[in-house]
């Protein structure tokens, strides 16, 4: 039986609800409160923390922070579009994108990717990418031609362990992100994606500390390398001495000691339960991710960008111990601008850099505050 068509005073009412704004009267849509929950947050871009100032002008990056979380994203982005390659470790990764990555692409075959969004708010923090995407359809004319399509990768960590609410990044902060990015400044410590990220997670809440986003760069002659990483790591940090410098800290006495000396001897257990008695999330390790970027501007080969992540991001467990543990959901990207060639750089030795700066990079995102 067909429906008689709606009259046209009846017809209009009825649009006028579906469209008709909300009580804060900023023309969002009544009926669906989850687009709005978050609208009228201040956004914070510029913070007066360290700076990690370098020169590398075919990457642009922009830092932006909800204070009322706190949590944030960081964006890193190429404006002539870049090779890219991912390395996935544990068992709860949260990507975006990245399978394409991992099919690789011919060596004659033009950059595709345009940006790495690295986020807080777990599996929400996602919604940031859409963000980065909207900003690159703006400075494209909103053009849908193929080459035009923005590709925009990027990984979450787990950052509600540290505080009380459901804020997380969403669209509205990526593209804040997006157009706050300027070459040469990368904020270091609780900042952007790290605002709330802790190291040393492996006995439970009680022995976490603050970490947050690091980074580090070194030039090769012309050879540019950089490492940035947010650390949310169930490992702790450990210095170039072997001394641990952040995270497994003991709540009572103060001490930070190595994990694996306290599994050996037993001298710790893990006790799930934050400072309240409350039971933490199940299987509790899953809260554990380290997400990291490394930039290169030697022209390079997709297989040897793909042994490039994989030996940088192994050897990063120098620096967090443990790291890659079964449920965690640690994420590299690397990142060639093949904007430079040096024939005369053994792979093997910009391997050796480049692991070496991400070390640098792990202890620098190492807040500067005040030592308990």
């Amino acid at each position: 039986m067909s429906v008689p068509p709606l009259s046209p005073v009846l017809s209009i009412l009825v649009a006028a609800v579906l469209v008709a704004p909300d009580a804060r009267g900023d023309g969002h849509e009544a009926l669906d409160p989850a687009l709005t929950v978050q609208h009228g947050l201040p956004i914070e871009t510029s913070f007066s923390t360290p700076v990690l100032r370098f020169d590398f002008p075919e990457m642009r990056i922009g830092t932006a922070e909800y204070p009322d979380g706190p949590t944030g994203v960081t964006v890193f982005h190429f404006p002539s579009k870049a090779h890219a390659v991912v390395d996935v470790r544990g068992g709860a990764p949260g990507t975006h994108l990245t399978a394409a990555l991992r099919n690789g692409y011919r060596d004659d075959q033009p950059p595709f990717l345009d940006a790495v969004c690295l986020s807080g708010g777990s599996g929400y923090g996602l919604e940031s990418i859409s963000g980065v995407m909207a900003g690159l359809h703006d400075t494209r004319g909103r053009s849908g031609k193929w080459y035009d399509i923005g590709i925009v990768p990027g990984a979450i960590i787990y950052d509600f362990g540290r505080r009380e609410n459901g804020i997380h990044p969403d669209k509205r902060l990526g593209l804040a992100a997006f157009r706050t990015a300027q070459p040469g400044i990368f904020y270091q410590g609780a900042r952007g994606a790290g605002r709330s990220a802790g190291a040393g997670w492996y006995f439970g809440p009680p022995y976490m500390e603050p970490s947050g986003q690091g980074g580090a760069f070194r030039q090769v002659g012309d050879t540019k390398i950089a490492v940035f990483t947010v650390v949310n790591s169930n490992g702790a940090i450990v210095d170039r001495e072997g001394v641990v410098r952040r995270g497994n800290r003991d709540p009572e006495t103060g001490v930070r000691t190595r994990i694996e000396d306290d599994v050996r001897t037993g001298a710790r257990r893990p006790s799930w339960e934050d400072a309240r008695g409350k039971a933490t999330t199940p299987g509790g390790l899953t809260r554990a991710t380290t997400i990291t970027l490394l930039v290169v501007n030697q022209r390079l080969g997709y297989a040897d960008l793909r042994r490039l992540a994989i030996f940088v991001h192994t050897s990063m467990a120098r620096a967090i111990q443990p790291f890659h543990a079964a449920t965690d959901g640690d994420t590299l990207f690397a990142v060639s601008t093949a904007s430079h060639d040096d024939p005369g750089l053994r792979f093997a030795d910009l391997a050796s850099h480049a692991a070496d700066v991400a070390w640098e990079a792990v202890l620098a995102s190492i807040p500067l505050d005040p030592e308990p």
